[in-house]
């Protein structure tokens, strides 16, 4: 977070004006993209964040879809458009994700069409008057554009956070999907929710839980065994050993139960497994703390902890419930009246048990045809053959759905060979049109709505 930064319509000491938070992107740009991650081909990923409020809010927004229409007339000029190629390098802000942190207050004043007013870094002083509505707008163009700046509220994020007497939650890692103190770090693995569908299709409660269970542990025990890139990062990751615990393929499971991932039935569905998996967490934590004790931070942090676990157990029994899973939802409140219990005698082992990542690369080792929270991306995807061609292959998540929704094996082949032929959904034989949002993905001619 470069909020901290003085704005470059601010005077310094000894005259002039200070660079501004942009001009020092520009150079830790450069460096980001001489460091490959891992030794691999992919770039090292930085998160960028600048609050609302700076100064420079409009600077910091335009900055990177700016650069982004230079790149579009490099390859108009003939430029290689690839990741690596010569347009994208010649650029600045490519190697990094840039979110703006917005408060409740600028988000009503956007809601309430008022105006806000940005804040000089140095003294709080007002400095630049704007209609709310007209920067959520210049982001939201922005985005569209070229994927950045994102959005990250930080009134909600701090009102979950589970050490704040110890200090706000200022940034995340660059996917976004981890909040928390500065200077820590966190062990992610996710789960395959494909793999706890059982043989009739229901939702295989008991497995979840114990596959929870036991990766939550695992996760615990690698803490001790990490190495971190700087003592303070060390030291935080042993007093809090934040975890990152989360799921993939929520798209195929949706479709292959036969709820549309844009439904209130999908919505209540990914909510109640993303409540047990969250509430179990914790309560594995609780029982972790039980033999080896809470973490060392928790006892400066308690109440707030305790405060929020409160508000998942509130947030779990305020879950609509999914109309044909009623022991999913029973199971996800049951979770959180356990991991309160217990966690209010024994503390917790971590400050933080779960993250929902994007999986990228790790969700397509895992066999995934979705990432993450994500909707597919297409009904056929396209392969390419190791000695030179292409081939297409239809989800296989489809004739799962279809199966689900009560189509004959006979139907069900119609539908796949149309899609094959086709691709698309729209139009296939037997299909009734109050199924065809099932089939939406975000991306065709079935596009989920934005």
């Amino acid at each position: 977070n470069l909020s901290p930064i003085r704005s470059s319509k601010e005077q310094l000491k000894g005259g002039g004006t200070a660079s501004g938070p942009v001009s020092f992107m520009k150079g830790f740009d450069a460096f980001a993209g001489v460091i490959k991650s891992g030794g691999k081909t992919r770039r090292a990923a930085k998160m960028v964040i600048l609050n609302v409020e700076h100064p420079d809010i409009l600077e910091f927004i335009r900055c990177k879809v700016n650069e982004e229409k230079k790149a579009w007339t490099l390859i108009d000029g003939g430029y290689d458009s690839s990741f690596n190629g010569e347009a994208y390098s010649s650029i600045f802000f490519q190697n990094s994700n840039n979110s703006v942190r917005v408060t409740d207050d600028f988000m009503k004043a956007v809601v309430d069409d008022r105006a806000f007013q940005t804040r000089a870094v140095r003294d709080g002083v007002p400095m630049d008057t704007y209609r709310a509505r007209d920067v959520f707008r210049e982001i939201s163009e922005a985005a569209w554009h070229c994927g950045d700046p994102g959005l990250q509220f930080d009134t909600t994020i701090n009102a979950w956070h589970t050490s704040s007497n110890t200090d706000r939650i200022n940034a995340s890692n660059p996917c976004s999907e981890y909040m928390f103190l500065d200077d820590t770090a966190c062990n992610l693995a996710s789960l395959n929710l494909m793999h706890f569908r059982s043989i009739d299709g229901e939702f295989d409660v008991p497995a979840f839980e114990h596959a929870v269970d036991v990766t939550l542990l695992g996760q615990e025990i690698i803490v001790g065994f990490s190495k971190y890139p700087t003592e303070r990062i060390t030291k935080n990751s042993y007093d809090y050993r934040p975890l990152g615990l989360g799921y993939a393929n929520l798209g195929a499971l949706l479709m292959a139960a036969g709820l549309p991932y844009d439904s209130d039935e999908g919505r209540a569905y990914a909510g109640a497994i993303t409540s047990l998996m969250a509430g179990r967490a914790y309560l594995q934590s609780a029982k972790i703390a039980e033999h080896l004790g809470a973490f060392a931070g928790y006892a400066a942090n308690r109440e707030p902890m305790l405060g929020v676990i409160r508000k998942h157990r509130k947030a779990a029994y305020q879950l609509p419930v999914h109309k044909t899973d009623s022991k999913l939802h029973v199971s996800q409140k049951a979770a959180w009246d356990e991991a309160l219990s217990l966690g209010e005698q024994a503390g917790y082992r971590n400050a933080q048990v779960t993250v929902l990542a994007p999986t990228g690369t790790i969700g397509f080792m895992m066999d995934c045809d979705t990432t993450g929270i994500e909707p597919d991306l297409g009904l056929v995807k396209m392969k390419k053959l190791v000695g030179g061609g292409n081939m297409t292959i239809v989800n296989q998540t489809i004739p799962r759905a279809l199966h689900r929704l009560g189509y004959t094996p006979e139907q069900v082949s119609d539908i796949v060979a149309y899609i094959d032929e086709e691709k698309s959904i729209l139009g296939a034989p037997h299909l009734l049109p109050e199924h065809v949002s099932v089939f939406a993905c975000s991306m065709g001619d079935n596009a989920i709505h934005y």
